[in-house]
């Protein structure tokens, strides 16, 4: 039910905001919630993506909950696409995708689109969470290009 669609210009290349974002393991360093994430898998595909097997546990004052997600890195088509495999959802799916910016415009800047729609399977969980999860989310874009900030700059 909960939605949430940024798109934000940012002064770094697609590839740069891709590698970032696509190194999912360096998330509990500086992502809001993010208490760790570990990696159960990965496979290369024949086009060149890998899939990945990720357990990501939340936190948030006392509650933390634990979830796995399946996530697609497309490094040719600056595309990162994470799908809900278990936890305390009904679903979740997670998009992001870089893109150079326009002829024009500073050399290594880029728009990062970021999409996530999802829905706890426990009412009592969503009420508790939903509010402090949106506010999170909201601040995940800027998290990303404050951490791009620090790597590239």
């Amino acid at each position: 039910m909960p939605k949430f669609e940024t798109t934000r210009k940012v002064h770094h290349s697609a590839r740069q905001m891709y590698d970032l974002v696509a190194d999912i393991e360096s998330y509990p360093q500086f992502v809001p919630l993010c208490q760790s994430l570990k990696i159960r898998g990965r496979e290369v595909q024949k086009d060149g993506s890998e899939i990945l097997i990720a357990d990501m546990t939340i936190a948030y004052g006392p509650i933390r909950e634990s979830f796995v997600t399946r996530v697609v890195l497309d490094k040719n088509n600056h595309k990162i696409s994470a799908s809900y495999i278990d936890g305390p959802f009904k679903y979740l799916d997670n998009i992001w995708r870089f893109e150079d910016a326009e002829t024009g415009a500073a050399p290594s800047s880029s728009n990062v689109l970021f999409s996530i729609d999802y829905e706890f399977k426990s009412r009592t969980l969503g009420a508790v969470m939903g509010s402090m999860f949106d506010r999170a989310f909201r601040k995940f874009s800027s998290a990303f290009e404050t951490r791009a900030d620090v790597l590239y700059d």
